[in-house]
């Protein structure tokens, strides 16, 4: 099943650690099941089922039948997925806001500082404790 597995992660052309991030176990079992040292379990199994349905499970396996369920799955994984640049990550198109939305939020926050430092005001000092580098404190009442 290792090299199947091998073959898969190939197929997708996704590291070890992405596989292992992407079916939530820990990376140290991806490696040990692709090594051969362990085999993997049914938790394992299941979480690679759940997170890529196109795969056959019957071939990773048994290794019967191709890889994936359906044909129109190779178009799919030959698509190059396109990488994030920062451009589509950080434009001002993708979280539009009105100045009338920032300017409520604004005095928002202000009437929450405001109630804040009326709250701190009402509030009295009862005591304080001093404590000396010889054990010994003082309290202040």
């Amino acid at each position: 099943m290792n090299t199947r597995l091998q073959q898969f992660l190939a197929a997708e052309n996704i590291s070890q650690a992405q596989f292992a991030d992407t079916i939530q176990v820990a990376r140290a079992s991806v490696s040990h099941v692709l090594a051969g040292r362990n085999k993997p379990g049914y938790d394992f199994i299941r979480s690679i089922a759940a997170h890529y349905p196109q795969l056959n499970i019957e071939w990773l396996i048994a290794g019967k039948g191709k890889m994936y369920k359906k044909e129109n799955n190779e178009t799919a994984r030959e698509t190059p997925r396109q990488p994030v640049t920062e451009e589509t990550v950080f434009t001002n198109s993708l979280f539009p806001s009105e100045e009338g939305e920032n300017n409520e939020s604004i005095n928002n926050i202000n009437t929450l500082n405001k109630l804040k430092q009326e709250t701190n005001s009402q509030r009295v000092i009862e005591k304080i404790i001093i404590f000396y580098s010889d054990n010994t404190y003082q309290e202040l009442k």
